[in-house]
């Protein structure tokens, strides 16, 4: 089977990627730089042109792919294409896919996504997932919470560094997860029928809030966190003002996703299903917990690495005067 990946190079993709070729599958990576993508072809993928902003790319890029697993969204720093990637080309995807005789087509959404109609991204993400249902390929489409690798720079390092964690006082308690763990399950529900025009929640083994986060982080670290609250009446303000400016619309778009933790919602969802399908236990999934132990223990060891090195520079320089 020839993997065709879509946002190969975005944070879930790439594991998409390396995950595909460990399990031994022909990947194809539709790019559009091939410089910022060169490691995936380092990894064994075969890299095609193609770029979502010019969506009359995308059918020819297709040729011999045997499925389709699309993981890409509008970067934070380009909302201002959020339509046109996220809703019309994916539209072209679609359409490509019928005529290429696609055999499977998996698809990233976000989890209780009909929650935040309001947010201009989620909405596109519900257009395209009835598009991909009422079309006649295959479907696979699996809804995302946050993942474990976007808490670092939100909270990990500003704990780390003895900066502000900004925070709105978050309710909402979120299953994060691994996009390690994403990758395997995606790819291990290829070759099972029981995923074939299905909708399935992929979440962590709990749910976390800004504040438990926050606690886990200066637990491992040792450090305390300078917490920094924005009053929820003036980021809605925020979110109001901006909307009506066309250069501020990707900050009403990023402010919106903010305010959704503060909504306290609770998503008590299982996937004990797709685990038993699957043959996986819970075991198999990493906890938040063990995640930032690991990272925290990587980071601490290389700053010990880099003190060791000035000391021994400094030595040397005494020794040299």
């Amino acid at each position: 089977m020839s993997l065709f990946v879509v946002g190969a190079t975005g944070t879930l993709g790439r594991q998409i990627v390396r995950r595909s070729l460990h399990e031994g599958f022909q990947v194809k990576c539709l790019v559009r730089n091939f410089r910022k993508a060169s490691f995936l072809k380092e990894w064994g993928a075969e890299l095609v042109y193609g770029d979502l902003i010019f969506p009359e790319t995308i059918p020819l890029a297709l040729c011999g792919a045997t499925a389709i697993i699309d993981c890409s969204t509008t970067r934070p720093n380009d909302l201002y294409n959020i339509e046109l990637i996220d809703l019309k080309a994916k539209y072209i995807l679609i359409e490509s896919a019928i005529k290429a005789n696609i055999s499977h087509y998996i698809f990233f959404s976000l989890l209780d996504s009909n929650s935040y109609t309001k947010i201009p991204l989620v909405r596109l993400k519900i257009l395209v997932e009835s598009r991909l249902r009422a079309s006649k390929v295959n479907y696979t489409i699996f809804s995302l919470p946050g993942f474990f690798q976007g808490l670092i720079p939100q909270y990990a390092l500003p704990v780390l560094d003895q900066n502000s964690v900004w925070i709105t006082g978050e309710s909402s308690a979120v299953p994060y997860i691994n996009t390690q763990d994403v990758a395997r399950i995606t790819i291990k529900s290829l070759s099972i029928s029981q995923f074939i025009n299905k909708s399935l929640p992929l979440v962590g083994l709990k749910t976390w809030t800004s504040f438990s986060i926050i606690e886990l982080c200066e637990k491992i670290s040792g450090k305390r966190s300078k917490i920094t609250k924005v009053p929820i009446h003036l980021l809605k303000l925020t979110m109001y003002l901006a909307s009506f400016f066309q250069w501020t619309s990707n900050i009403s778009t990023r402010l919106a996703f903010i305010d959704m933790l503060s909504r306290n919602y609770n998503f008590n969802v299982s996937m004990k299903e797709i685990l038993y399908i699957l043959k996986l236990d819970l075991q198999d999934i990493e906890s938040l917990e063990n995640y930032l132990q690991e990272y925290f223990k990587r980071i601490m060891k290389k700053l010990k690495e880099l003190n060791y090195e000035v000391l021994n520079d400094q030595k040397i320089d005494k020794t040299n005067f």
